[in-house]
């Protein structure tokens, strides 16, 4: 009897540790997951790397490095060049909305309009050059503010960076140590976190590569109705994917705005109805799916998971929603197989 309140203190101490570890992990539970995630994905290149040198460690450090410098080195590039872009395009319409300038015959057409309701051509013009001009401070201003919050961002990537190394060295040992401490059946922990495994890596690559056809078919419909640099907003428009709520319409809706107001109304309705046929119905609803989804569940679980990740989570969540919801399909599935296997036997 003595031996098992002790035993029963022991596995109640182990809930309270295993408790204070995840409270501490806590604010770094982003960077954490997405490092497991991301070593996932990488595997197979860690295994390639592997096979060929036998250094795991040498291996492993080329993956994250590579794929960190890779990632950093291109997203900072195009931010500064993004931030550059706005606040030039910011000056060009305070320019072009002065009297005489391109837009601003634009402006008179549109407000003749709106001289029913009694507003002017010069103070719609005034309040034009007056967004313009703080669309370029607030520019200014969100790069002081990433800048300042770069501490934040720098310690995520941290614990990212070493999450992906210490899960491509010692993944299959984490598994053997969940195996022994779980309360599962062995072969039941084994299937969940192969499962994790599975839709971890699944998720990540169905996300980027649907972020890669949003931006190329972005790319394609900017070049066909003539949006200049149609290079440099698929770039964006792949980045803007990953915006919860509003994602790739904070670029194509713009896009079409400008070829209405330059002249080109035709190209402008092709546009809009190209973003929101293509970019975001085809992509969003049938690429988006079949990628990050499973076959073997249905359907409306997968937006589900989607879509309520998205809402309850934010940006996280697209990656969360899934990974959560295929492990609750697997556990349910095992508890009824389990369930039935009982209910067989003599």
């Amino acid at each position: 009897m003595a031996m098992i309140t002790a035993r029963r203190a022991l596995g109640w101490l182990a809930l309270a540790a295993v408790s204070a570890i995840v409270w501490l992990a806590l604010p770094f539970a982003t960077g954490i997951l997405l490092g497991t995630l991301m070593a996932f994905t990488l595997e197979p290149v860690y295994a390639l790397l592997v096979q060929r040198s036998d250094r795991p460690v040498a291996a492993s450090l080329i993956t994250i490095v590579t794929s960190t410098l890779i990632i950093v080195g291109a997203l900072s590039a195009f931010v500064t060049h993004f931030v550059a872009r706005i606040v030039e395009f910011a000056n060009s319409v305070r320019v072009q909305l002065h009297t005489g300038g391109p837009l601003s015959a634009w402006v008179d057409a549109a407000t003749r309009w709106l001289g029913r309701f009694d507003i002017s051509a010069a103070s719609v013009t005034d309040r034009l050059e007056a967004g313009a001009g703080e669309i370029a401070s607030r520019s200014a201003a969100m790069a002081g503010s990433v800048a300042s919050g770069a501490f934040a961002v720098v310690l995520g990537l941290f614990f990212a960076v070493l999450t992906m190394h210490l899960v491509l060295r010692y993944w299959p040992r984490m598994v053997s140590a969940i195996v022994v401490v779980s309360p599962l059946d062995p072969k039941h922990t084994r299937g969940l976190l192969a499962e994790f495994r599975r839709v971890g890596r699944m998720t990540v690559s169905g996300t980027v590569l649907t972020g890669l056809a949003q931006g190329l078919l972005a790319a394609l419909g900017f070049w066909i109705t003539g949006v200049p640099q149609p290079l440099f907003f698929g770039i964006a428009t792949a980045l803007a994917s990953l915006i919860p709520a509003v994602g790739t319409m904070l670029v194509w809706i713009p896009a079409g705005v400008y070829l209405f107001a330059s002249g080109h109304p035709a190209m402008a309705v092709v546009e809009l109805l190209w973003g929101a046929l293509l970019i975001v119905g085809l992509s969003d609803y049938l690429i988006r799916p079949r990628l990050v989804g499973d076959a073997a569940m249905p359907a409306l679980l997968v937006f589900i998971a989607l879509f309520g990740g998205l809402k309850v989570l934010g940006l996280p969540g697209l990656i969360v929603g899934p990974v959560v919801m295929a492990l609750a399909v697997t556990v349910l599935r095992l508890y009824s197989a389990e369930y039935q296997h009982k209910r067989s036997a003599p």
